[in-house]
Parts: structure tokens; C-alpha cells; sequence
């Protein structure tokens, strides 16, 4: 007998709550690309007779709609910008169209030359350098598309094994159980309740191999599951799952602006007055010593119109919404522009050992008790304290008593102490297990066992104690692999003059071991989490800009510290939200691809910032007719307008460049 099988209409999108009716979110994000098209195409229509003909009236009338209805939009920012006296490319615009089509009327009754065909021309080409603008930022957030993509609408409710039901994705609340078939797209964070499978989960990852997944592993969002099918329990759903916090990550850091942006805002604040200068004295220099008073208008407004900092305006933008977006494709989640800009300038990285260097999946190796004590005993002791944490070493231990049935205590009074151990009563005795720091600070006796301790240490395992007491009972050993991917990230870095710090709460035998295996130049040992942020100072005050790569709660202040905070996707949350970038991989070789996007982009910025530069210092003198003179080289307005749409799109056109850059 199959389940019954409910079918219900799809409700909201989970991540922005809109309507899923007949199209994706994300369209209405491309309302501004709609509208300006379709006032760039009906104005081109208009604008073509205006050319054609030399009949004033027919142009005039046909000019009006264009400038009143199809520079509108212009009009209105460059309004704006004068009543904020914050004048840019509109001011500009709206002085130079608005001119020339007021001057031609006035024109058309006195029998002079009109121009309603500049005005006209002008705002055509404005229109379609802000279509070609507004594709171009369309398809660099391509990235934010593409994860929408990814989305189920629909997710099947297991309510038992005979009765499920369809239901919109975003009605799926914590808790619920979800049937997830073979060869479909897993449609909430949570984890294997029952079944087995193998799940593809390039998408978080960018590993190409399926992951097999069991009860009680972790699942993600809008990865596909392979062959097998299994029911999961719902933990993160709507915001809180990974694939919208990767949209709103991506979509916010592609709203923000980095230094070098506010430095071309600036320029441009200056610049504009200065050409509205130059295009008044340009109009009366013609006036004085030139042909006469249209000559000098014409002129005037050329100066306006390829003066326009367009270029300058798309420079910074464009650059930065091509590299967040390449970062996003890669697993590298940016969370502002600043922090991209910064990455280039490292040259410290700070990393924490477990879980950023080491695989993170710590394993338990072997017991020392003391004479009279059994390694059962050690290993309960030390699990029952530690099945009240999270650390990496704690799951492990509890873990293997698990696996070898060994008995879970009752825990009392239990208390943990940052960086250095766990403390309870266990069947109403004091008990304690740490590193030997915690001993000392407890007045426990390590110093019977501590050459042993040392000889665990230098073959990289980490040693804790367990004190009974107030007397020592033994120590357990764990280790932990080192990625074979922090080799490559750390040549990586190397190669770029990027010093490295290892930075743990180990002991400095382990720690050593790592950082003699992966060359690291130097390793702070023993260290507790509220000093990880003093030692990120300690670096900075010396001039070195510092970032810190890190995955737990004790990382967090570290992250927030340092001037670009890495957090590793497979850590807490915490360490995710103190952090500006997140390596979605969890992978060590995302920092030296973040800091090679992080060059690439700004030498991009500093090449569209020249080309603008030196446009608009060429073409202004020109079109003031400061070569007259000598070639008798004047510049029309209509030719200033395609002059300057011209060099917008070669800002374009270079950002998007870096699309096909290797990284």
C-alpha cells in the first residue's frame, strides 16, 4: 500500500517571503532593468524621425516625449542631487538635456539652429548605457540567482508510513519529518532520522564525491540526494538555514562599499562643481571670442555631457559585485565590500589548530592510568564530565565509551573552565579533566606521569588528565589528521609572503608537531580564548594587517578582532556571525583563493579608476574646444554623449573581465 500523497499549492519563497506564483523572487529584482528598456526602446523609435528630418515642429514634437518622459528619470536624480548638494553624473545630465532642448525651443521661433536632435540623441544614449549598466549588475548576481535556483518549492511531510503529505517549503517547521526520495533536492537544514543514502553536496562543498549519510548526520539544504532514500528531522528552515544565509551574505555585501568607492565618491563630489565651472566659462570664452551665442551653448553642453562621471560612478561598484559574486561561486562568503579590499593587504593569518589545520574529527588513541585505576574507569570518568560539552575532544571520548558500553555517570555541580577543562561530582566526588594547565591551577601532581605525557605530545597527540579528589588517576590521549588541504594552503600563502600563526589552546609539544609538519613560522601554545584577540593586537600593533581564520565559540573574539575574520563553515555559528568572510568548505586553501579574488578585483578598480580619470581629463578640454585652435577640432554634443557611453562601457566591459580570470 502506498502513502497517501496531499498535493497543496506552493505558498512564499522561504528566504524573502514573497508570493511563488508564476515566477522566482528574484524578477522582481530586474523591475528597474524592464522599465528603463522599455523607455530606451520607445525612445529610439521616437528619436530616429528626429534625426531623419530637418522639420522643426516634427521635431519638437516628437523630442518632447524623450526628454519629458524618457530623461525623467534623470531629471529627477539630478533634482535630487542638487537639493542634497550632492551633485553627480545626473546633475550633469539633467543641466546639459535640459539645455539643449530648452535653448531649441526658443531656437525654433527666432529661426536659429535648434538641437532637439542632441537632446534627443543624448538621453538615448544615457538610456542604453544605463540598460547595458543595470544587464551588467543583473548578471553579476547571477550567484544569488542561481542559489535560488536550487530551492524545492515543495517538501514531502512524513507522518508515518502511511500518510505523507505535500506541502509548500516554507510551512516546513522545526521539528518535522520529511521524506526525501531518491534523486531529489534536500529542502531544509536538519539531519538523518532514519534510512541511509549518499547525498551530492558540491553545492556547500565543492567536493564532486557523494557523502554518505546516516542517522543522525547532518543534512543541508538544496543538496541532492543520490540513490537512497531517507527520512530527516528538520532543525534550521526559512532564514535560518545555510543556503539564505548565503543569499543574504552575498546580497548585502554586494550592497556595501569599500574604502576605494568612498574615495571615487569623493572625487566625484569635487568634480562635478569644477565641470559645471568649466562649462560656464567655456560658454563664455565662446561668447567673447567665438562665433556667438550658439556656438557657446553647444559647446557648453558638450563639456557637460562628456564630462558625465559615468565611468568614474561604475568603476568601484561593478568591480566588487564581480568578485563577491566569483567568491560566492567558490564557497567564499563575503560579507562587505571592505573586507574584500582588505584581504589583498594581509600579511599575517592567524589560524586555530582543531578544525581549521586538523580535520576537526578528533579520535580517541589510548589511556595512562596510575597503578590501582583501570582504563574503563578513566574513560567514564572523563565521558560523563564531557558529554556536557562540545568540544571536539569531548565527542570523541563519549563516543568511544559508547562504543565499548562503557556506563555514563550522573553529573553534578558541573562547571567548565575556558580553555582548560571540565569540572564536576561524580557519585559525590570531585572530579576533573584537563590539560595541564587545569592541574596546575587545582594543585593536582602531574609531574608522575609527565614524561610519558611528553612523549604522546611530540608524536601529535593532545594529552588531558583526570584527577579524582584532588589526586591524579591517569591521562587519555586524541588526535586529530591534518587536512591534507592545509599543506597546499599554507605553500600557498608562503609563496605570497603571508606570514602564518598557529594560535591553540594545545599544548606546545602537539602544537609544535602540526606547525613542524606544515612549516608554519610560528605557534602560540596553550593559549586561552580571551587572549586569542590580545595576540590579534599584538600583530597589529606592530603595522601588520591581520587575518584570523578560526571555527568555535572561543574563536569568536579573535574573528571580530582581526581585520579580516575567516570563519570555516563547518564551525558554530557564533564564530559565522563575529567573521566578515565564511569558507563554506571549511578548507584553508578558500583564504589563499579569497586573497587572490581580493587582488584581482582591486587591480580592476584601479584600472577602471585610470581609464575614467584620464577620459574625463582628455575629454573635457576637447569638447571646450581647446584644440579648435590649432586642428579646428570641435566635439558635438551628440558625439560627447557616445564619447562618454563609450567609456562606460569599457569600465564594464573590463570589470567583467575578471569573470574569465583564473583564481
Amino acid at each position: 500500500m502506498h502513502p497517501q500523497v496531499v498535493q497543496e499549492r506552493p505558498g512564499s519563497c522561504p528566504i524573502c517571503g514573497m508570493a511563488l506564483e508564476s515566477s522566482m523572487p528574484v524578477a522582481e529584482e530586474n523591475l528597474e532593468l524592464k522599465w528603463m528598456t522599455i523607455r530606451f526602446w520607445v525612445c529610439l523609435a521616437l528619436t530616429l524621425p528626429v534625426v531623419i528630418f530637418s522639420n522643426g515642429k516634427l521635431q519638437a514634437a516628437l523630442a518632447t516625449p524623450v526628454v519629458f518622459w524618457g530623461a525623467f528619470p534623470f531629471f529627477q536624480r539630478a533634482w535630487k542631487s542638487v537639493i542634497h548638494l550632492s551633485l553627480n553624473m545626473f546633475t550633469l545630465i539633467g543641466i546639459g538635456v535640459g539645455v539643449a532642448y530648452l535653448y531649441s525651443f526658443y531656437a525654433l521661433f527666432k529661426g536659429l539652429d535648434i538641437y532637439f536632435e542632441s537632446a534627443a540623441v543624448i538621453t538615448v544614449f544615457v538610456l542604453l548605457g544605463q540598460v547595458l549598466e543595470l544587464k551588467a549588475r543583473d548578471k553579476t548576481s547571477s550567484a544569488i540567482k542561481s542559489l535560488l535556483k536550487l530551492l524545492p518549492e515543495t517538501a514531502c511531510l512524513w507522518i508515518d508510513d502511511q500518510n505523507e503529505k505535500i506541502i509548500p517549503i516554507d510551512q516546513v517547521k522545526k521539528g518535522d519529518r520529511l521524506r526525501i526520495r531518491p534523486g531529489e533536492k534536500i529542502p531544509v537544514d536538519g539531519f538523518v532520522f532514519k534510512g541511509t543514502s549518499f547525498v551530492d553536496e558540491s553545492m556547500v562543498t565543492g567536493e564532486a564525491m557523494p557523502v554518505e549519510k546516516k542517522e543522525k548526520d547532518k543534512v543541508t539544504g538544496a543538496t541532492l540526494n543520490g540513490t537512497g532514500g531517507f527520512i530527516m528531522e528538520a532543525v534550521h528552515v526559512g532564514e535560518e538555514t545555510l543556503l539564505s544565509q548565503i543569499v543574504h551574505l552575498v546580497s548585502e555585501a554586494q550592497r556595501t562599499k569599500a574604502p576605494i568607492q568612498q574615495l571615487a565618491d569623493r572625487v566625484s563630489g569635487y568634480f562635478v562643481p569644477v565641470v559645471v565651472l568649466i562649462s560656464l566659462l567655456t560658454f563664455l570664452v565662446w561668447m567673447i571670442w567665438g562665433p556667438g551665442f550658439t556656438s557657446a551653448l553647444v559647446n557648453a553642453i558638450a563639456v557637460l555631457i562628456i564630462a558625465c562621471p559615468c565611468a568614474l560612478g561604475l568603476a568601484t561598484p561593478v568591480s566588487l559585485t564581480v568578485g563577491i559574486g566569483i567568491g560566492a561561486k567558490r564557497g567564499i562568503l563575503i560579507k562587505n565590500a571592505e573586507a574584500l579590499e582588505t584581504l589583498a593587504k594581509v600579511d599575517v593569518v592567524i589560524v586555530d589548530k582543531t578544525g581549521t589545520i586538523t580535520e576537526g574529527k578528533v579520535q580517541y588513541n589510548s589511556a595512562l592510568p596510575v597503578e590501582g585505576i583501570d582504563e574503563a574507569s578513566l574513560i567514564k570518568w572523563a565521558a560523563s564530565l564531557e558529554i556536557q560539552s562540545e568540544h571536539p575532544i569531548a565527542l570523541a571520548i563519549v563516543k568511544y565509551a559508547k562504543e565499548k558500553n562503557i556506563p555514563i555517570l550522573e553529573t553534578s555541580d558541573f562547571k567548565v573552565v575556558a580553555g582548560q577543562g571540565v569540572q564536576g561530582k561524580l557519585e559525590g566526588e570531585e572530579t576533573s579533566v584537563g590539560n595541564s594547565l587545569f592541574m596546575s591551577e587545582i594543585k593536582v601532581d602531574i609531574s608522575s606521569l609527565s614524561d610519558k605525557a611528553e612523549e604522546s605530545r611530540n608524536k601529535g597527540q593532545t594529552v588531558f588528565f583526570i584527577a579524582r579528589g584532588g589526586r591524579l588517576t591517569g591521562f587519555l590521549t586524541v588526535s586529530d589528521q591534518i587536512k591534507p588541504s592545509s599543506y597546499e594552503a599554507l605553500e600557498t600563502l608562503h609563496k605570497s609572503k603571508i606570514k602564518v600563526v598557529i594560535v591553540t589552546g594545545d599544548h606546545h609539544t602537539t602544537a609544535s608537531f602540526v606547525a613542524k609538519e606544515l612549516g608554519v613560522d610560528e605557534v602560540r601554545s596553550e593559549v586561552l580564548p580571551q587572549d586569542k584577540s590580545k595576540i590579534v593586537k599584538e600583530f597589529q600593533a606592530k603595522g601588520s594587517i591581520v587575518a584570523m581564520a578560526g571555527d568555535g565559540i572561543n574563536d569568536a573574539p579573535g574573528l571580530a578582532q582581526a581585520d579580516v575574520g575567516i570563519a570555516m563553515g563547518t564551525g558554530t555559528d557564533i564564530a559565522m556571525q563575529s567573521a566578515d568572510l565564511t569558507l563554506v568548505k571549511g578548507d584553508l586553501t578558500g583564504i589563499a583563493t579569497a586573497i587572490r579574488i581580493s587582488s584581482k578585483t582591486l587591480r580592476n578598480i584601479r584600472q577602471n579608476l585610470w581609464f575614467a580619470f584620464l577620459y574625463n581629463s582628455l575629454g573635457v578640454p576637447v569638447a571646450a574646444g581647446v584644440l579648435y585652435p590649432f586642428f579646428g577640432l570641435l566635439l558635438s554634443p551628440i558625439i560627447a554623449s557616445s564619447a562618454m557611453m563609450l567609456s562606460s562601457l569599457s569600465v564594464l566591459g573590463n570589470a567583467l573581465r575578471l569573470q574569465r580570470a583564473k583564481f
